[in-house]
């Protein structure tokens, strides 16, 4: 299906994917965890196991649809499988590190650095709604993290880790949405995913962690990290980006800390500590508004589906 043809779905249709995106996309941590293997090499096998699961779907859509896609848009591609490959690298690792909850929570402030970049780069004016959002995030961040500092230095670094994927993951958003209004979902993820995953599988050969020898219950982990969080979760808000506008997807995407916490919480009984429910909360409250304040913003009709 094209990406128009996605847009004509409706608007209920893009939320019953934006639910079934938040659902699967919440697992990631937890089979991170579970998978007891390096964090490249999760990411790698991630990645190219969804590459591969794709791929009789894929051919044919790539054929339609590629030979209609201009230098700048394959930049693009290989730009957004880039910064996924950052996203991935840094987030899986800082799993390593601290609690899932605030991995998660610092992982999704897209809209703050997205609200960024629209104002340093694109010299778009913040108004102060932005500016306020801004200061309530990065006051949740330092909450967030000086809990972890109690915890152990080994924990802040993972925070800082954390933050750095999801600069990779909001990258990942701005460069993807202008191609996602010339192709369907899987004309678009197929290269994009192959991209992030050879790059994940050569840094993990750079630093020496090993990609193959592991036990079954490891490679049945990687197959469900593949079809969970990558394939239903991922390419469901890719498919979102075709009829709703990157803003309304971040936000969407904030949903995930709490089905992530509260699966932490029941499978790997981690109880989040203080301070990072109230640091979690000033985050959430400060994307939202960056959220909302730049979904206030006038969008062309061509970047805009919803």
């Amino acid at each position: 299906m094209s990406a128009t043809g996605e847009r004509r779905l409706g608007r209920w249709s893009g939320y019953l994917v934006l639910l079934v995106g938040i659902l699967s996309i919440s697992t990631g941590s937890i089979f991170a965890r579970l998978a007891n293997a390096p964090a490249l090499t999760v990411g790698a096998w991630r990645v190219m196991l969804a590459t591969i699961i794709l791929t009789p779907w894929a051919l044919p859509a790539a054929r339609r649809e590629w030979p209609h896609l201009e230098r700048r848009d394959w930049l693009h591609i290989l730009l957004s499988g880039t910064a996924l490959a950052l996203h991935f690298s840094t987030w899986i690792t800082s799993l390593e590190m601290t609690t899932v909850a605030s991995s998660v929570l610092l992982v999704q402030t897209n809209p703050i650095w997205v609200g960024l970049v629209t104002h340093f780069v694109l010299g778009e004016r913040a108004s102060w709604r932005t500016a306020l959002a801004i200061g309530l995030a990065v006051i949740g961040a330092a909450v967030l993290s000086y809990g972890d500092i109690e915890l152990s230095r080994r924990a802040l670094y993972g925070d800082l880790l954390a933050l750095v994927g999801a600069l990779g993951g909001s990258a990942y958003l701005l460069f993807a949405r202008s191609v996602r209004r010339k192709l369907s979902t899987i004309a678009f993820v197929w290269p994009c995913y192959g991209t992030c995953g050879i790059l994940l599988i050569l840094l993990a050969l750079i630093t020496g962690q090993p990609l193959v020898g592991y036990p079954a219950q490891t490679m049945l982990v990687f197959v469900a990290l593949a079809i969970f969080p990558q394939i239903l979760g991922h390419s469901s808000f890719n498919m979102a980006l075709g009829y709703f506008s990157p803003i309304f997807v971040t936000l969407a995407l904030l949903f995930e800390p709490l089905g992530a916490g509260l699966l932490a919480w029941l499978i790997l009984t981690e109880v989040p500590q203080p301070t990072a429910v109230l640091g979690g909360l000033l985050i959430m409250i400060g994307v939202c508004i960056a959220a909302r304040e730049e979904q206030r913003a006038p969008h062309t009709k061509g970047e805009e589906a919803s």
